[in-house]
C-alpha cells in the first residue's frame, strides 16, 4: 500500500479522498490555489502547497507544477479526484514517465474513452448498443445539415468529441436550430477540452439518464455495483441521483443486461480502478452513452447501497491489490438519493450565484451523509464548479429516502449564499418525483422554476466593501409586510430562501457609484444577472432586437449562460465586451422601445 498520496483537487472531493487515505493508514498532500488558501482541503491534508494564482489553468491544471510537488513531498501516488486533470491523459502518461502512479485506469484507456468518437466505435465493435449516429467526427457544418438530413434526422444531438459533464453538448430540434448548435458545441469542446471536433447523434426527448458503477484491479477482475438514475438534469448536468433506479423502469433482468454492457466496456480497453458506464433508457432500450474514467460526483448513492468503499477500492487497485468483493458479494439494499447542493439561483434559470458564506450548520441523523468541502465563512468562488456539498440520504425504500431527504434538507443552513436547497426541497415534494419522472416538464419551465423561490429575501455578506450601502426590502411574514433596511450588501439581484434553507446572491465589488452607472436601473437597461467573464457578444449596438432574442453569453463557474433581450426593441448601448470580466448589476445594453428610440 502506498505511504504517501497527493491530491490533485479542491473542495469536496478533495476531503472525501482525504478520509479514505486516513482509514487506510496512508498520509496525504493538498495542493492549493491562492484562493483557496484557507480551504478545508487545505488544513485536514497532512501537507499542503501552493501550485499557483486563482486561475485554474495555472495552478489546479498545472501539470508541471503537481509533478514538481509530488516530487518534493515523497508522494508516491496521484489520485485526481473528478473534473480538472482526472481525465487527462497526457497528465497520466506523464506520471507513468517519471515512474509515479496514477490511481486510476491507464492512460491508454482514458485516450480510447476520451474521446466520444473512439469510444462509440470501439463500444460498437465491442457488441455495446450505442445510440444512432456519427463513430467519427463531423468536420463542417455542411456536412452536419447533410447527415442530420439524410440519415438520423431531427430532433438532433451536437456533441464535443471530447466533452462530459454536460459541456460542448447542444440540441437542434429542426434544421434552422442546427447551425446554432454545431457552433456552440464545437465551441464548449475547443473551450473546456482544447478539442473542437464534434459529432452526431440521434437525439433521445426524454430518456432516462442510467449509468453502471464498475470497479477493476490490475489481476482482470471486473465487477458491477448496479446501476444509479441520474435523470433529473439542467442543461444536461445532473442535479438529483438515486440508487438503484426506480423498479418499474429497472428491474432485477435489465439491471444484470446493465451491469453487463458495464463490465464489457471496461474490459475492452483494460480498464483498472473505479469507472462508471453511463447510458440512456429509452423505452426499455438501453444505449451506451459515454464512459467516465473516474470516480463520479454520486458515486455515494452506490457507496451507500452497497456498503463498498468506491474511492478505497480505487486506491487498493492502483496499488496492486485485488478487490476486496467478488460480483456475487455485491448486494443492493435499500435506497439513497443525492441532492447538489449548488450555489446557483433556480428561478434564475440556475445561474451561478457565488459569493460568501456566513453562517453554516450541516443536516444530520440516521441515514444522512453530507460530502462538504466549505464551512462558515468559506467562499464559493466563481474561478471553480459551483458546488457546496453534496446531501446523500438512505432508507430502506424510495419513498422513505425521499421523507429523510426532504427533513435534512429542512435542517441544512448556509448563510448569505443562494443555494439550489429550495429547488431541492421543492421538486422532492411533486408528484412528478413520487411518480419516478424525469421531471423535465418542470426544470424546463421557468414560471414552475419561479415557485421554488421561497419568500424570505436573504442578500449576500459583503466582507470588503468599505462603503455603507443601503437596500430596501419589503417581508412578508404570517400574512403581514414589514419594511427593511439593509446595510452593507453588494448590489445586484438578490434571491430568496425559505425558512431553514439558504439565500441570496453573489455580487461583484463595486464602488457604489460606478454600480450606479452600470446597473442603472431603469426599464430599458438590461443588467448582468450573474458574475463572471464576457465569453461572446452576440448583438450589436443599434440592433433591433424581440424579447428572448440572445444578446451575450457569459460564463460563469464552468457554465455558459446565454442572457437574452427582456423586451422588443432597439439597442441603443451596448456596454459588454467580449474577454472582460462582469459583475452582478453591471450594464449589458440598453434597449428602448421603437417609440422611445425614435423620440
Amino acid at each position: 500500500m502506498f505511504g504517501k498520496i497527493l491530491i490533485a483537487n479542491r473542495g469536496e472531493i478533495a476531503i472525501r479522498v482525504i478520509r479514505a487515505c486516513e482509514e487506510l493508514g496512508i498520509k496525504t498532500v493538498a495542493v492549493y490555489s491562492e484562493l483557496d488558501r484557507d480551504a478545508l482541503h487545505v488544513k485536514r491534508a497532512d501537507e499542503a502547497y501552493l501550485i499557483g494564482p486563482a486561475e485554474a489553468a495555472k495552478s489546479y491544471l498545472n501539470v508541471d507544477k503537481i509533478v514538481e510537488v509530488v516530487k518534493e513531498s515523497g508522494a508516491e501516488a496521484v489520485h485526481p479526484g473528478y473534473g480538472f486533470l482526472s481525465e487527462n491523459a497526457a497528465f497520466v502518461q506523464r506520471l507513468e514517465d517519471e515512474g509515479i502512479t496514477f490511481i486510476g485506469p491507464p492512460a491508454s484507456a482514458i485516450d480510447s474513452m476520451g474521446s466520444k468518437t473512439k469510444a462509440r466505435d470501439l463500444m460498437k465493435k465491442a457488441g455495446v448498443p450505442i445510440v444512432p449516429g456519427t463513430t467519427e467526427s463531423v468536420d463542417t457544418y455542411e456536412e452536419a445539415l447533410r447527415i442530420a438530413k439524410d440519415e438520423i434526422g431531427y430532433p438532433v444531438a451536437v456533441k464535443a468529441a471530447s466533452g462530459g459533464g454536460g459541456k460542448g453538448f447542444r440540441v437542434a430540434l429542426t434544421e434552422d436550430k442546427l447551425k446554432a448548435a454545431y457552433e456552440g458545441a464545437s465551441r464548449e469542446g475547443e473551450k473546456f477540452f482544447s478539442d473542437g471536433t464534434v459529432y452526431l447523434e440521434r437525439y433521445l426527448p426524454n430518456p432516462r439518464h442510467v449509468e453502471v458503477q464498475v470497479l477493476a484491479d490490475k489481476h482482470g477482475n471486473v465487477i458491477h455495483l448496479g446501476e444509479r438514475d441520474c435523470s433529473i438534469q439542467r442543461r444536461h448536468q445532473k442535479l438529483i441521483e438515486e440508487a438503484p433506479a426506480p423498479s418499474w423502469f429497472v428491474d432485477d433482468e435489465l439491471r444484470a443486461k446493465i451491469g453487463e454492457i458495464g463490465i464489457n466496456a471496461a474490459k475492452a480497453v483494460d480498464y483498472v480502478g473505479a469507472g462508471t458506464i453511463e447510458g440512456m433508457l429509452q423505452d426499455g432500450e438501453y444505449f451506451f452513452l459515454e464512459m467516465n474514467t473516474r470516480v463520479q460526483v454520486e458515486h455515494c448513492v452506490t457507496e451507500a447501497v452497497t456498503g463498498i468503499d468506491i474511492v478505497k477500492q480505487g486506491i487498493k487497485a492502483a496499488a496492486g491489490l485485488e478487490l476486496d468483493y467478488k460480483q456475487e458479494d455485491v448486494q443492493l439494499r435499500g435506497h439513497a438519493i443525492e441532492c447538489r447542493i449548488n450555489a446557483e439561483s433556480a428561478p434564475m434559470n440556475f445561474a451561478p450565484t457565488p459569493g460568501a458564506i456566513g453562517e453554516y450548520l450541516e443536516p444530520s441523523g440516521p441515514g444522512v451523509r453530507v460530502d462538504s468541502g466549505v464551512g462558515a465563512g468559506g467562499i464559493v468562488s466563481p474561478q471553480y464548479d459551483p458546488m457546496v456539498a453534496k446531501l446523500i440520504v438512505w432508507d430502506v425504500d424510495r419513498e422513505q429516502a425521499t421523507a429523510r431527504m426532504l427533513r435534512a434538507l429542512s435542517e441544512y443552513k448556509i448563510e448569505g449564499l443562494t443555494t439550489l436547497i429550495p429547488f431541492h426541497s421543492t421538486i422532492l415534494a411533486t408528484e412528478n418525483w413520487a411518480k419516478a419522472s424525469t421531471c423535465s416538464e418542470l426544470v424546463e419551465d421557468k414560471e414552475w422554476l419561479k415557485s421554488t423561490a421561497p419568500e424570505i429575501p436573504v442578500v449576500p455578506i459583503d466582507q470588503d466593501d468599505d462603503e455603507t450601502v443601503v437596500r430596501d426590502y419589503q417581508v412578508e411574514v404570517s400574512g403581514k409586510r414589514f419594511d427593511v433596511k439593509v446595510h452593507g450588501a453588494a448590489f445586484g439581484p438578490v434571491g430568496t430562501v425559505a425558512a431553514g434553507a439558504s439565500g441570496g446572491s453573489g455580487g461583484g465589488k463595486k464602488k457604489r457609484s460606478e454600480r450606479k452607472k452600470s446597473a442603472g436601473g431603469g426599464a430599458d437597461d438590461l443588467p448582468s444577472p450573474i458574475q463572471g467573464n464576457m465569453w461572446k457578444v452576440v448583438a450589436k449596438e443599434g440592433q433591433e432586437v424581440a424579447e428572448g432574442d440572445l444578446i451575450c453569453i457569459i460564463e460563469a463557474m464552468k457554465m455558459e449562460n446565454e442572457i437574452t433581450a427582456h423586451k422588443a426593441g432597439t439597442i441603443t448601448t451596448l456596454a459588454a465586451k467580449e474577454g472582460e470580466p462582469i459583475n452582478t448589476g453591471d450594464l449589458i445594453a440598453t434597449i428602448k422601445s421603437a417609440e422611445a428610440a425614435a423620440e
